[in-house]
Formats: C-alpha cells, structure tokens, sequence
C-alpha cells in the first residue's frame, strides 16, 4: 500500500512538473517554435527585461505601476500559487521532505532552475524576485501540508510525551 501511495504521488508530481514547466517557461512561445530557443539561434526579437535586484518587481507592482490590478495580482500572486503544490507534494510523496528547510531549499533549486533556463534560452526574463515568490509559495504548500497531516500523528506524539511524563 506504500508503493502505491508514493506511485501515485510521483505520478501527480509528474503532471504537476510538467504543467508548471509549460507555464513557466513556454507560456509566450508558440510549440513550432520551442526548438529554436533551445540551440541559441533564436533571432527574432523578443521581451527581455532580467532583474538582479530583490525585491524590484515586487515593490514595482504593488507601489508603482500603473496597471491593470488583475495583471499585478496574475504576476505576484501567480509565483506564489504556482510553487505551492510543490511545497504540499514533495512531503507527501517522500519521508525526507518532512522539514521546512528541506521543502524550501527544493522549491528554491527548482524555482533557480526555471529561471536560469529563461536566462540562457531566452524564454522569459530572469527576475530574483520569481525565486522569493516561488519560494514562498513553496513554504505555503508545506504550511498546507502540515495542518493536513492527520491529527492522530500530531496527537499520539502529544499523548506519548504526556504518558512519560506522568
């Protein structure tokens, strides 16, 4: 029954990796076209706009800009929601995402990985600030996933600890 439990968390992983995948990274860029992208002889004009400084966009769209509210809402709290899946996933599917710190250093290394490849293959733009949101997003879903794991665990280590102490 534990193979099957992690056969089908993996299997939601999966889809999830590749949904999130098609958003992140080819969201703007028609199929036919994914292959010149990926041996750097793209030479059409694109969008390119990268930040390096924390903390940049993020006050941008929630002080600054003078744009639609549903386009800030859409950029800042799509990172967060996109990565949060992740965060209640990686725990359910194997023991050793247990802690917090796991679970964000996973979401980090996948967040940097999305973003370096916008960065070399010239699918997007690099932003830090996608790293922090998706970043958070991913500590959301753990934070989920605590207050979902059933109570009988949280209690029985409770009634454990009561039982010796009396």
């Amino acid at each position: 029954m534990k193979i099957l439990r992690k056969l089908f968390w993996f299997i939601i992983l999966c889809v999830y990796l590749a949904v999130l995948t098609k958003l992140v990274l080819f969201k703007y860029i028609p199929i036919s076209q994914i292959i010149y992208h990926l041996d750097f002889t793209y030479n059409e004009y694109h969008w390119r706009s990268n930040n390096f400084v924390p903390f940049k966009t993020i006050y941008f769209y929630l002080f600054l800009a003078d744009i639609n509210l549903n386009i800030r809402i859409e950029n800042l709290a799509g990172n967060v929601i996109g990565f949060a899946p992740f965060g209640f996933i990686l725990p359910m599917m194997a023991q050793r995402f247990q802690k917090l710190g796991k679970v964000v250093m996973a979401t980090f290394c996948l967040s940097l990985s999305f973003e370096v490849l916008q960065l070399l293959f010239e699918l997007g733009s690099f932003d830090v600030d996608d790293l922090i949101l998706n970043t958070f997003g991913g500590m959301l879903g753990y934070i989920l996933f605590k207050m979902k794991q059933p109570k009988t665990k949280r209690h029985k280590k409770r009634y454990k600890k009561t039982k010796l102490v009396s």
